[in-house]
């Protein structure tokens, strides 16, 4: 345990991010802290507890669960479904409310709630200080039991003890696209920008890579805004997103038996548990969220080269029966694939070349003959393939710096950021230190299933009982 600089003064945490996964560690803190602090938290957003997901304006852009699941505290896990249902949220997005009774807000809406919940925790709590400095940090430096985060207004910060909780990096655009077309207002390199569609006309033609999430957001907010060109969607196994089953009994195997101990033993016994489980009329969704439920057992009983395995070969499989889309989106998908004005296709990218203000792009069929290649000419091409996690070190300044002062270093299977089971920060000569934490999916190569909100909550949750107690021991 390391001392702190100066116990007759206030701890200082700052907490760099502070999107959700930053605010809701803050807002676990402020309720599990027993001793006086200050949080400082460094995000260059206006809001608190928005970040990338829920920073959206895009009404288009709902969440992908129930509200009821949206869960922040354990203890109440229907608060935000309670709180959306009962204020002017409903009243202002009654499409909200699907068929089955369920509530699927706006995810502005549930931006909202974490900033008001927020803020009424820091005011309940008059010893804890709770502050939002708007702005971006570009290094952070090690001084003994110390640290200074530098701002990009020239702020410098002390801190006893740091949270990294950095937000999602944007998409890699595909080298090719690069290479062939440079850059340009007819590539959407990143589809979360704001206004990023804006440069999409109602007849544009639209080249979508990526099938997943994103591509459903995508595909619902163009028809939102009158878009009717035809879009041709791809990916290498030409996957979407599933939709949401109704059920009430949840299953419970992984949580009464030891997991299986390889990817493929893992991916056999699920294939055996769906088909007992439809056999009683129980639908696959029930089965893959108790894998969820018991995410981090499941994981960490797999040995190293298994984990590698399995995100090399089930990743893909698993991401579109886990990440599922809110009906909503579902049912524009739907409506475009009926109409024929949207093509999915099992892919890969062969060329691309802008000719008479056109990009002509050159497809090759997954599972088409040798040699064989699709073309398709469209106005414009839109990334939707995720975040870029694989570099996220490199692409954030804080991070950087940490990772060349050895510091930090990212995880083996490319996920995030490399911690010990507890999320304290490896350095580069394996040494961690319990002041330099990570909250939040850049931890996930460590928990497994790290990136849907019930779970990064629980981390952060864990993380707020850990500082509580350091907050403690050294005073």
């Amino acid at each position: 345990m390391t001392a702190m600089s100066d116990p007759t003064t206030k701890a200082r945490i700052v907490v760099i991010g502070g999107g959700f996964s930053g605010a809701v560690f803050s807002l676990h803190l402020a309720r599990k802290a027993t001793r006086s602090c200050t949080i400082t938290v460094v995000e260059p957003r206006e809001k608190l507890g928005a970040g990338v997901a829920y920073g959206t304006p895009d009404p288009a852009h709902r969440i992908n669960v129930p509200a009821a699941r949206m869960i922040v505290f354990p203890e109440a896990p229907t608060d935000f479904d309670s709180w959306f249902r009962s204020g002017a949220e409903l009243v202002a997005d009654p499409e909200a409310l699907w068929s089955d009774g369920h509530a699927y807000p706006r995810r502005s809406a549930f931006g909202r709630y974490i900033a008001a919940t927020l803020a009424s925790a820091a005011a309940s709590r008059p010893d804890i200080t709770i502050s939002h400095h708007q702005g971006a940090a570009t290094a952070v430096r090690r001084h003994d039991h110390r640290f200074t985060i530098h701002l990009e207004d020239g702020t410098i910060l002390d801190a006893d003890l740091i949270v990294l909780a950095v937000s999602h990096p944007p998409p890699t655009v595909p080298a090719l696209v690069t290479t062939s077309l440079g850059t340009g207002p007819d590539i959407i390199a990143d589809p979360w920008a704001p206004d990023a569609l804006a440069t999409v006309t109602p007849s544009d033609d639209v080249l979508v890579i990526g099938t997943g999430l994103t591509m459903a957001d995508v595909i619902a907010s163009l028809g939102q805004r009158g878009h009717h060109g035809n879009i041709t969607a791809f990916s290498r196994r030409g996957l979407l997103s599933r939709g949401h089953a109704c059920y009430t009994d949840p299953y419970t195997w992984f949580g009464a038996n030891d997991p299986p101990l390889s990817a493929l033993a893992l991916l056999r016994k699920l294939r055996a548990l769906i088909a007992e489980a439809a056999k009683d009329g129980v639908p696959w969704h029930a089965v893959i969220d108790d894998v969820r439920a018991h995410g981090r057992r499941v994981w960490r009983s797999l040995p190293a080269l298994e984990r590698s395995r399995l995100l090399r070969h089930l990743r893909p499989f698993w991401d579109v029966h886990r990440y599922r889309i809110a009906p909503q989106a579902e049912a524009a998908i739907g409506e475009r694939l009926n109409e024929g004005s949207l093509r999915v296709l099992a892919a890969s990218l062969r060329s691309l070349q802008r000719k008479n203000g056109k990009i002509i792009a050159s497809l090759r069929p997954r599972h088409g003959a040798e040699g064989a290649c699709e073309t398709v000419t469209v106005d414009k091409i839109i990334v939707t393939t995720g975040p870029a996690h694989d570099s996220v070190i490199s692409a954030n300044p804080a991070l950087s710096s940490l990772s060349k002062a050895g510091l930090l270093t990212p995880d083996p299977l490319g996920l995030g950021i490399a911690v010990n089971a507890i999320s304290e920060v490896i350095a580069a000569d394996g040494s961690t230190t319990d002041t330099l934490l990570v909250a939040g999916p850049l931890a996930r190569e460590q928990y497994g299933e790290l990136m849907g909100l019930p779970q990064v909550s629980a981390h952060a949750l864990e993380i707020a009982e850990k500082v509580a107690l350091w907050l403690v021991l050294h005073r």
